[in-house]
């Protein structure tokens, strides 16, 4: 099977990280297809500390800490957003879902959609033919309509969503799970005021990162870890400022739900120190598009 490289390889990555929290007794959500990602791909773990290329060390004690909160970010806002798409199809009765840069996401094989969701998802060919593969070897099923399709979000990605059978005058639950920090300021701009262009009122929208990832301290505790510097390269920042001031110019009513608070909400308190409720990228976004009246913020979509 070939081997996932540049951005798709984080995919793995995510998987790994998936996995691993279906397996404990307490978990947060259940991916049953995480683990078979990993294994048909052959991931490696994550290296142990390495040397820095001068010859010094890395603290062990700082290496783990980067790793731990990776994971324990991605944990969270799996669970966040698994919650989100459940609230906008359940409570908000959007029967359109769109998953911009999917990734190994399996959310339209694990979560108990409501009757009459089309779920689409769109991400590059080689990630969705292993992807495929991998869950034809599952027998995997999906619990909803679903619609995968190969584009590259830096074109022309509506015309074959549409094409699809995308209906851009329905409300639509729009979700980019981990894709805007690897765009430019410029792109991931010009990434979301196409979503805009294609969101119905009503329709809603979500990602991480309610600021510039350029002053997370994620983002500068990863540039210091060596064998994270081939994907840290890949590192664009995202939006130049803070999400929900972009949204509004745009015609979305945003609200931002620090990681903090949804660690603590979860049970996992222990998870996010309280100073991380100012982090530029811990907290996640939801954004419902206005009607060209003024709007309250969104509901907690748990």
């Amino acid at each position: 099977m070939g081997a996932l490289r540049g951005v798709a390889a984080t995919a793995l990555g995510v998987a790994r990280i998936r996995a691993a929290e279906s397996a404990r007794d307490d978990r947060l959500f259940d991916d049953p297809y995480a683990a078979a990602f990993v294994s048909a791909a052959a991931a490696p773990e994550p290296p142990a500390a390495p040397p820095r290329s001068d010859g010094s060390e890395v603290s062990a004690a700082r290496y783990d800490a980067f790793y731990r909160g990776l994971s324990r970010h991605v944990v969270l806002r799996t669970r966040f957003f698994d919650d989100y798409l459940l609230a906008a199809t359940g409570e908000h009765g959007i029967r359109q879902v769109v998953i911009l840069a999917t990734g190994l996401d399996t959310r339209a094989f694990r979560l108990a959609w409501p009757g009459g969701v089309r779920l689409f998802e769109i991400d590059l060919p080689d990630v969705l033919a292993f992807k495929h593969r991998v869950l034809a070897e599952q027998r995997a099923r999906p619990r909803c309509a679903r619609t995968a399709l190969a584009a590259d979000l830096r074109r022309d990605w509506p015309a074959p969503l549409r094409a699809a059978g995308f209906v851009p005058d329905e409300p639509t639950a729009w979700l980019i799970e981990g894709l805007l920090v690897y765009l430019s300021a410029d792109e991931a701009a010009r990434l979301l005021t196409t979503v805009g262009e294609q969101s119905a009122p009503g329709s809603r929208l979500a990602f991480p990162g309610a600021g510039d990832f350029r002053g997370s301290p994620m983002m500068a505790a990863g540039r210091a870890i060596p064998s994270m510097r081939e994907i840290s390269a890949l590192w664009k920042g995202g939006l130049s400022e803070a999400a929900p001031a972009w949204l509004a110019r745009h015609g979305w009513h945003a609200h931002t739900h620090p990681r903090a608070t949804v660690a603590a909400s979860y049970g996992r308190a222990d998870w996010v120190p309280p100073h991380s409720h100012t982090a530029s990228s811990g907290a996640f976004v939801v954004a419902v598009r206005g009607d060209g009246e003024t709007g309250t913020e969104p509901a907690d979509p748990r």
